[in-house]
């Protein structure tokens, strides 16, 4: 018989590694020789990999694959593309080319696999890249995903990690579909609130990221598997901190609904247990604070810039229908990294 492509315990951004456990590997790797051409690498836990050719032109490297968080598997595929083109926009890169990842249980009808690679495909070429091949193995569960190859200017990379204090903190996404997702999974979640869900992991941040580089962007990051905490976390690098006004971040209705109702990801606690040292909470609702701290999948862009430059940006997003809120700025480093004021 047949299997049917289902559910898996931790689908999409949900099933990856908790930023805690990662970080302990990879301060134990070796680095090997030092090359002045890698322009960004994993020290500064960076979206992707940048590397120089010429003067003028440095190639973006990136890679994402995971489990299926949705039964269809054609939206499958466009949420797993567009995750793993999002890392290429979030360094202010173009998408060159895409290589599909795929593990595939034998038993399985094909007609899924079809389904999946024709998700990712169609949002390859929305980006406007090239999809040159991939690999499969086959395994006892659905992943699928992209290594992809992109390019930008050596002196207009924009890194997570380079922000400034007086910065303000811009978000072109809203937050929770990690929650939502994991409420449909016990058929808890409304069709409403999914298909609010779908839409933002299928949107591609290319126009955001196009759009950012007319502005003077000191750093980004995308908001996936770490969550919005874990990837601001990140962009303070241990030398700044920020505050984060909750009231003003964008957050998809439905998900404060279930939070309150605990329909929650194991991933999303272990955000918060990684991060509870770096956090400190002000007047903010348990059910705020999870959508903090949930993973998301192919989340937005989150910016970095001068607060007047911030409200052009924002301005001009809307402007083209795109989501842009001001969430916070980065300070100098206080005792507490994150501050987040709610104010309910």
């Amino acid at each position: 018989m047949e299997k049917e492509l289902v559910f898996c315990k931790g689908g999409g951004c949900t099933a990856k590694l908790g930023a805690g456990v990662l970080a302990h590997i990879l301060d134990r790797l070796p680095r090997g020789v030092a090359d002045e051409n890698l322009l960004v690498g994993f020290d500064s836990r960076d979206d992707a990999a940048v590397y120089r050719i010429t003067d003028d032109t440095a190639f973006v490297q990136t890679l994402d694959f995971f489990p299926p968080m949705v039964d269809d598997p054609y939206l499958f595929g466009q949420i797993a593309a567009a995750n793993a083109l999002s890392d290429v926009y979030a360094m202010g890169g173009d998408v060159k080319t895409a290589l599909n990842i795929v593990c595939f249980p034998e038993d399985m009808d094909l007609n899924l696999l079809g389904e999946i690679l024709r998700g990712g495909c169609e949002k390859v070429a929305e980006a406007g890249g090239v999809l040159a091949g991939g690999h499969s193995i086959v395994d006892d569960s659905v992943k699928y995903g992209l290594s992809v190859t992109g390019t930008v200017h050596p002196d207009n990379i924009y890194a997570n990690d380079t922000g400034k204090p007086g910065d303000a903190l811009l978000l072109t996404k809203k937050l929770g579909v990690g929650i939502i997702c994991t409420a449909n999974r016990i058929q808890e979640a409304s069709d409403a609130a999914m298909q609010e869900a779908l839409a933002s992991m299928t949107a591609l941040n290319k126009r955001a990221s196009e759009i950012s580089r007319g502005y003077a962007v000191h750093a980004c990051t995308d908001v996936t598997g770490f969550g919005f905490l874990g990837h601001l976390h990140e962009m303070m690098g241990g030398r700044y901190s920020c505050e984060v006004y909750a009231r003003q971040v964008p957050v998809m209705e439905e998900a404060l609904h279930y939070a309150d109702e605990f329909f929650l990801t194991a991933a999303g606690q272990k955000n918060r247990n990684h991060l509870q040292k770096y956090v400190q909470f002000a007047q903010v609702p348990f059910a705020m604070e999870e959508v903090l701290f949930d993973p998301q999948t192919s989340g937005g862009l989150l910016f970095a810039l001068p607060p007047d430059q911030a409200k052009s940006l924002q301005a001009q997003l809307r402007s083209e229908g795109h989501l842009a809120e001001i969430t916070g700025r980065i300070t100098e480093k206080q005792e507490t990294e994150i501050y987040v004021y709610g104010g309910w």
